[in-house]
Formats: C-alpha cells, structure tokens, sequence
C-alpha cells in the first residue's frame, strides 16, 4: 500500500512539473502575464502542488525564509520593489547609462529602469527564463502570505504590526533598540520567531543597507496590498525581440566564433584539442600552483594550496599563478558575446618543465602536443547552444572550412545527490532528460575505481537531468533512484553537452566519431535529506578536494593520451 501511495505522489508531482514547463512556455509565446491572473494562479497552485524541497515552507501559512535567501540570491537586487519585470534579450542595454545590477549567485545582467520597473537579459537560453519564472513565483507566493496576515478582511486597513514595519522602514537610520522592535513585529507578520528573524536580518545586512531585509518584507508585501485594494496589478512582460531570438544561438555562434578566430591567430586550429567545462580555476592551479607557490607552502601537500587559492582572502596568490600561467601558454579569453562564459586556452607545447605540474610523453611532436581548452559552466539549455557552434567547423571567407581536431571532451560539475553527502561524487554511465523519453548512454573515460581512496564516497549510475533545480520535489526523486533508472544524482548540463557531442560526432560528422568523453560530478547537495538542500547554504572549503581530485584524474588522462 505504501508503494502506491508513493507512486501517486510521485506521479502528482511529475504533473505539477509538466504544468509549470507548459504554462511558462504558453506564458513566453504570449508575451506577458500577471501573477494574479489566471495564468499566474495556474503558476502558483502547480508550484504549491509540487512543494519543492528548497522551497521548505512555502505551502504554509508561515514565510519560507532559507527559500527566500536563496531566491533573492538569485535575482537582482531590488526586484522585490518592482511592480513590472520585463525578460529581455541582449537589448544593448550595456551601451547606456543604466549600470548593471548582477545577483550574487547568477551570472545575468540586469536593469532598474526606473522605480516601478526591472529588465532581466536572457542570454542563457530556456533554461534561464524557467529559473527566473520559478522564482518569481515563489516571490509572488511569499508576498501573497504577507498581504493576507496583515490586511484586515474585507475592510482596506492594516493591522498594527505592519504599521510599525512601515514607520522603522521609513525612518533615515535605525537604533539597536528601534530594529529589535521593528523585528519583533516583523517576526509576527512571516509567522516566525525573533531569533529566525532577527539570523535572517543579518545575512542581508550591508554596510548601505543595515536594514535590507525589513525593506524586502515591506515591499514584498507592500506591492500585495496595494494590487488587492487598488487593483494595480503586477506585471512580468517578454520582449518582441527576446521572442525572436531565443533557440536561434546568438551568443552561442558569437562566443564559438571569437574562439576559433582565437585559436587560428595563435597556431592552434589543426592541434588537438581537450575541452573541459570547469571553473576557471582549477584546471590553472593543478597545472601550475604547486610549482609556482613553492616557496609559500614548501613541504605542504596539494591540497592545502587549492583550500588557500580558494579563499577571497588570497588575491595575490591567485595572481601569481595566473602570472606563471600566462608565461606558459595560457591564453584568456574573456567573454563578450553575452553568454557569460569565460574561457582560457593552455598551449601544452609551451608549458616548461619547472612551471607546470605534468609531463607529455617523450618524442611527442610539436604539432601533436595537444592545447587544453576550459570552459566556465554552462547553463542548462546553453551547454548545447555553445558546444554544439563549437564543434562546428570553422569558416574563413573564401577558404575550405577547418574541422577541429577534438580529441576529448570533459565535463565537471555540482550536482545534487540522492545518497550520500556534500562533497561525494558520481560518475554517470548515462543522462537521461526529466519528462521526456531521450536517454544518452556513453563509455565514460573515468570510473568509480579512479577517485578510490581518497576519503570520498563514490557513486556510478545514470544522471537525471532536469530543467531547474529549483522544481525538485522529493517523490520524484525516490522513484528515480529507487526505480530500475538507478539515478545516483541530478544536474542541468548533461543531457545538453551529450546530445550536442553526439550530434556532432555521430550525425554530422564535424568531429572524430571516437572522441573521448569524461563526466564526474561532485555533491553540492542532497534534496532527499530535510536541511541539506542548496537552500542550506554553499559548500565551502567541501567542494575544494573533490574539485580538485575530479580536475586531476581529468589531466592525467589528458596527458597520458
């Protein structure tokens, strides 16, 4: 009986999941929508239905607060404040005087119009517009909760809380006093205590904004009330040319272009090439860091450099392995197509032996001698846009195209995990999509046997890619990984990358059809475990050894190849 129990639940919330994809894929081809409308309630209740685990509380009367910090990361600041939010494409909002406003967790450009309004670039594709509707949502749920604990019923008064929430958020400067007080009536509005209230305070004080959370309830709530008693409604827009332009690969094209007009300058367009997508750290430090730090960390094991490099604290070690780099055949190439995807190009062939950490095999020709090519972390949808106008062969106006010479394509990435914990790892043996039929198996380079020994868990089965993290609800994911799909985690990027290299191997032809392919992923989280959710907060020095031990079984195949 329980089985069944469960299987429904599961099923209930693999619906709610298709309803919010549909909606917001009808909402985007429409163009606009209001979240009180029939629309957004079609968004709110399938989000309500679904529950999702980094949105703890939300289908309770009391304010989720670990779900609203990880959504207001997430979104630009000052977005609780606007009654109009308008998704854009690259609108060359960048050549005006607007300054960019950038959310601390997401690499997206964003624009305050004016009071009322705030415009979001989509550069990243679908995958970005779900994130950003996603959370949206969850915004609109947040204020709604407000509005109806602090609205008297049918009269257009407040109650005496909210009063004084106005008043401490209208005054110049808060006393430590005056902020207590203003906190205890803030606590009683989200229905949470003044110790929850007053933890929360402090993650989003600034030295500007000592007082940003109180402002963020009030308007959260402020906008709430005015739509219920004015009936001024909230609108989210998207724009005729974001319309126009999205699944056309833009910024995609663009940024591949810039690399391939990179690579022909410097010599490098017939040598093999290693692609990773990483960060755009590690592969530079495990190349370089152990000799160029030396002397500051003489006797030390590897890893206590990385923990180093990894602090913000240490600008001027990071510095002088990036000087050590760019004398050993590192290229950067910083993006400006839009797809905020930096990249950096390592020439092996100029690599000496003192500076870099690896060796080629000996007699090794010069034109063999194979460049390592690293990409930052794709988006979702975006990691096929980019690898799949990678891939393609490079044109130069009046000559025969040129086919890359791709030996390798590495992935490494944060996932969630569904055994184990933050910081363990896993190795997939396939990617299959959430809510389709497309699965993509391939022979894994790397195995569970190479990361043994280390003092990390290790899982190896398949890969549930989904379309936002954010949606992941708990039925779903028992079933994936008690089922027959032996899912050991899920991510956003693999199913993309995959059916980009094997579109482009095996259908078109553009590269090898042997070409070698590694995944590995480390745990940013488990959504199956109450209190270990990415709403629990990063990773820390946690995510340093897997990081590392993942980018070194990644070279060491690359330069013994």
């Amino acid at each position: 009986m329980g089985n069944t129990t469960n299987n429904t639940r599961a099923q209930e919330s693999t619906n709610a999941i298709e309803r919010l994809y549909i909606t917001m894929r009808h909402l985007f081809n429409r163009g606009f929508y209001k979240p009180t409308g029939v629309s957004g309630e079609s968004l709110k209740n399938a989000l309500l239905q679904l529950r999702p685990e980094i949105y703890g509380s939300i289908a309770e009367e009391k304010a989720e607060l670990s779900g609203l910090i990880y959504v207001l990361e997430r979104l630009p600041k000052g977005i609780e404040q606007c009654r109009f939010i308008n998704l854009t494409s690259d609108e060359g909002y960048s050549k005006s005087h607007f300054v960019p406003i950038v959310p601390p967790k997401r690499r997206r450009n964003c624009y305050r119009i004016d009071d009322e309004q705030m415009n979001i670039e989509i550069t990243r594709g679908r995958s970005d517009i779900y994130d950003i509707l996603t959370h949206l949502t969850f915004l609109f749920i947040e204020s709604e909760k407000i509005c109806k604990r602090v609205l008297i019923e049918d009269t257009d008064r407040t109650i005496r809380d909210w009063s004084k929430l106005e008043e401490a958020v209208n005054k110049d400067e808060l006393s430590l006093a005056e902020r207590e007080v203003a906190v205890i009536h803030t606590a009683n509005i989200l229905g949470r205590s003044f110790i929850e209230i007053m933890e929360v305070h402090e993650q989003f004080a600034t030295e500007e904004q000592p007082d940003r959370f109180l402002e963020i309830v009030y308007w959260l709530g402020k906008l709430a009330i005015e739509e219920e008693i004015t009936g001024n409604k909230r609108a989210i827009t998207f724009s005729s040319l974001l319309r126009e332009r999205l699944g056309h690969h833009i910024h995609g094209e663009r940024w591949a272009d810039t690399i391939k007009e990179t690579l022909r300058k410097n010599g490098l367009l017939h040598r093999p090439i290693h692609i990773i997508s990483a960060n755009m750290h590690s592969v530079m430090n495990t190349l370089f860091a152990k000799n160029a730090l030396k002397k500051e960390f003489s006797g030390k094991e590897s890893l206590k450099i990385y923990e180093a490099l990894s602090s913000s604290l240490n600008e001027e070690l990071r510095a002088k392995v990036t000087v050590v780099a760019k004398k050993n055949g590192m290229i950067a190439i910083d993006d400006f197509s839009g797809t905020n995807i930096d990249v950096q190009l390592f020439d092996t062939a100029k690599m000496s032996a003192d500076a870099c950490g690896y060796t080629l095999p000996k007699g090794i020709k010069e034109e063999e001698k194979p460049v390592i090519f690293v990409m930052d972390y794709a988006f979702g949808e975006q990691a096929y846009e980019t690898i799949d106008e990678l891939l393609k062969p490079y044109k130069e106006p009046g000559k025969e195209p040129v086919f890359l010479n791709v030996a390798s394509i590495s992935v490494m990435g944060k996932a969630g995990i569904l055994e184990g914990g933050k910081g363990d790892l896993m190795i997939p043996s396939a990617h299959i999509f959430e809510g389709t039929a497309d699965n993509y198996p391939f022979k894994n380079e790397l195995c569970a046997d190479d990361f043994k020994g280390h003092g990390l868990k290790v899982f190896e089965g398949t890969m549930v890619t989904v379309l936002g993290t954010s949606l992941q609800n708990k039925d779903v994911l028992e079933f994936f990984h008690q089922s027959t799909w032996n899912v050991v985690g899920l991510e956003m990027e693999g199913v993309h990358y995959q059916k980009a290299i094997q579109s482009a191997s095996k259908i078109r032809k553009s590269i090898q059809d042997n070409v070698k392919v590694r995944y590995a992923y480390y745990a940013s989280d488990n959504p199956l475990e109450t209190g270990s959710t990415l709403a629990s907060g990063g990773l820390g020095t946690t995510g340093v050894k897997p990081t590392y031990l993942i980018t070194e079984k990644i070279l060491e195949q690359i330069f013994n190849s």
